[in-house]
Order: C-alpha cells, then sequence, then structure tokens
C-alpha cells in the first residue's frame, strides 16, 4: 500500500505494507494503554517499531497521532492538575519547539536516537541516586524545555516531565502530563507544518492510525487501580530505562 498525495507531499510518499500497518496500528494501541495508565508512554513505546516498519512516519505521524491522547487523559482527571508546574513547563517547551525543529534538519536519526537514549538514561540513575526533585519554576521549565526538544526532533517527550512528577499521585501526573503533551504537541504541528515537513500522505496514514489510539486509552482507564496502588514511580523508571536503552540501540545498530 502506497499513500502518496500527488504535488502537495512530494517530499515524502509514505510507503505502508499492510503487514507493516498492522504491527503498528498494535504498538498504537499498547503504547496508549501504558499512556492512558501512567501519563506517557506512547511515543517512546511505538517510535522504535514505527521507525522500522514506517521510516516515514517519524516523527510527523507518530506525534499526530499520540496528539489527541493527552486530551483524553487529561479530561478524566482536570480536577487534579498542577497548574503552577504546567505553567512553567510550557514556558519551555516553546524554545524546545525550536531547538527540536532545528536539530531535525542538522542532526541525523542515529545522532539523535543516542542523544536522546543517553539522556534519558542519565536521568533515570540520578533520579535513583538523589533525593526527589522538587518541582519548582526551574526544573518545570527545564523538564519542558528538554521534554519537547527530543518530543519535536524524535516523538519521545515523556520521560524528561514525567522524571519530575513520578513522586505525584497517579490522577496528577496523568491530567498534568496530558494537558502538557496537547499544548506541546500543537507547537511541535505548527511548527511542522512551518517547516513543510507536514504532507497530505502523512495527515492520511495519521487519521487511519488514529482508532488504534483511542482504542488504547479506552482500555487504559481499567489499569489505573494498579499503577495507583504505588506501582506509578517504578512504572516510569522502568518504562523511561528502557525506552533510553532502545533509542540507543536503534542509533548503534
Amino acid at each position: 500500500m502506497s499513500l502518496r498525495a500527488g504535488p502537495v507531499a512530494y517530499r515524502a510518499p509514505v510507503e505502508v505494507t499492510v503487514v507493516g500497518f498492522l504491527a503498528v496500528a498494535a504498538v498504537i494501541v499498547f503504547g496508549a494503554i501504558v499512556q492512558g495508565t501512567i501519563g506517557f508512554g506512547l511515543g517512546l513505546l511505538a517510535a522504535p517499531l514505527v521507525a522500522v516498519a514506517i521510516p516515514e512516519a517519524i516523527p510527523v505521524v507518530l506525534v499526530l497521532v499520540a496528539w489527541p491522547i493527552g486530551g483524553v487523559t487529561a479530561a478524566r482527571e482536570f480536577r487534579s492538575l498542577e497548574r503552577f508546574a504546567l505553567t512553567w513547563m510550557l514556558v519551555g517547551a516553546v524554545p524546545g519547539t525550536l531547538i527540536g525543529l532545528w536539530i531535525i534538519h542538522l542532526a541525523s536519526a542515529p545522532t539523535l536516537g543516542v542523544i536522546v537514549g543517553a539522556s534519558t538514561l542519565a536521568g533515570v540513575l540520578a533520579t535513583l541516586v538523589s533525593p526527589p526533585i522538587p518541582v519548582n519554576r526551574s526544573t518545570a521549565c527545564g523538564a519542558g524545555l528538554i521534554g519537547n526538544i527530543t518530543g519535536t526532533a524524535a516523538s519521545v517527550g515523556g520521560p524528561p516531565v514525567a522524571l519530575l512528577f513520578q513522586h505525584h499521585r497517579g490522577p496528577v501526573v496523568r491530567s498534568t502530563l496530558g494537558v502538557y503533551f496537547v499544548i506541546s504537541a500543537t507547537l511541535s504541528v505548527i511548527g511542522y507544518a512551518a517547516t513543510g515537513e507536514i504532507t497530505l500522505a502523512r495527515v492520511v496514514l495519521a487519521l487511519t492510525l488514529i482508532p488504534a489510539m483511542l482504542g488504547g486509552a479506552w482500555l487504559s482507564r481499567y489499569f489505573h487501580r494498579f499503577v495507583d496502588a504505588g506501582w506509578l514511580r517504578p512504572s516510569v523508571l522502568a518504562l523511561s530505562a528502557v525506552a533510553g536503552s532502545i533509542a540507543i540501540l536503534r542509533g548503534v545498530l
């Protein structure tokens, strides 16, 4: 199956096989379940397989598919939103978007993967050996900055902001990260459009994958009670470590 959009999309035709599409849809369902449960995970879990099955879908298509899930998770538990931290995370996200767009046109995909992976693993290690990170203007702004650099450039923006909130209650994490991801993804999409990265072919592919994302988001509500019973922090750290390792392997191999 080939998704070509004529002259508008001549820069990036998207070649998709049936097997590749089904594999990507399946991993998006799984990633949406995870993100709907702990607050992040769709991009970082789906990115490795998507990069292999449909290379042209990284990062634009995956960001478009993940764009609405933040609204879904935030709407469920909006009363628990941490507004102070969110404000400063978004302050950092604006320059992070610009830097991420610059990196797309500067660094190769393997180099970017190693940088993202190493940074994520360093963050996990620092979290394990240091006291809880205080949520203040500096840390929230820094998390938003780094999160949207990696989110815009590689569609993996969850670990920096999730590590900041690892000691908070599940509803706080899911609602705050949900709103952050919706707005930060909007900034990324605007940037993609301004730099010509969004094509009709990529938009069509994203639309065909959104039902998989919505299905996973709907299923995630059945897992909240498990992570809210003390498994949120271990889940965040384990998933971040796995994501960092995968990113490094993708860049090296």
